[in-house]
């Protein structure tokens, strides 16, 4: 069975701020290294994963290569991504087809430090389930609100959970969804979004506090 991790990397990371002397938030360093090289790190060293691949803005190479340095034995070539995540994420999952994997693992590069836990959990689950979605739960009180900021109902929060990545699932399921949606025009979030509109079981795991962006 083979297990390929795809980390999206190809924000320009206007959210955090970047522009100027500021990079994007994956190519920033924490403790002294590049956010994406630790995350490129976490699925390399896990025994399940048999390979990752990165999906870049072709802007980036420089910064890519630098925060790379010393992983290329564990990656397949850099791939281009598109102009929002969802486009990003299709075009990785089209140049992983070549490579047959039967789970893909989908996992955001400025989640640095998620756990092999986390990882394990997700494979088990797509593999039991066909789809795994990491999450946490809500703990703040959650409102619904209209365009003019009028309270609509508090929602229960017992039944809500917050994702995370890496969302998990078997292949071919997924990059059919990712087809169709764009076919389609639609626009998600996430990719266990895609899965629900295209009517693919998506199991919760437990996450893990730590997984943060």
């Amino acid at each position: 069975m083979k297990h390929i991790a795809l980390i999206v990397a190809a924000g320009s990371g206007l959210r955090a701020g970047a522009g100027g002397a500021l990079p994007p938030k994956q190519y920033r360093h924490i403790a002294g290294r590049p956010v994406l090289s630790t995350a490129i790190s976490a699925f390399a060293t896990h025994p399940e994963i048999d390979s990752v691949a990165v999906v870049i803005n072709p802007d980036h190479q420089a910064l890519y290569e630098e925060a790379v340095a010393g992983l290329e034995a564990c990656l397949l070539p850099a791939i281009a991504g598109g102009p929002n995540r969802m486009d990003s994420v299709r075009l990785g999952l089209e140049a992983l087809a070549k490579h047959e994997p039967e789970i893909v693992l989908i996992h955001d590069a400025a989640r640095p430090f998620v756990s092999a836990e986390v990882i394990s959990r997700a494979i088990a689950a797509a593999r039991a389930h066909g789809g795994a979605l990491p999450v946490l739960p809500v703990t703040d009180t959650i409102k619904k609100v209209d365009d003019e900021g009028t309270i609509l109902e508090t929602l229960d929060r017992d039944t809500l959970r917050a994702a995370q990545t890496p969302q998990t699932f078997r292949f071919g399921p997924i990059l059919d969804a990712h087809r169709a949606a764009a076919a389609a025009h639609l626009t998600f979030t996430d990719d266990a979004g895609i899965a629900e509109w295209a009517g693919l079981p998506v199991h919760a795991v437990a996450g893990d506090a730590n997984n943060r962006k």
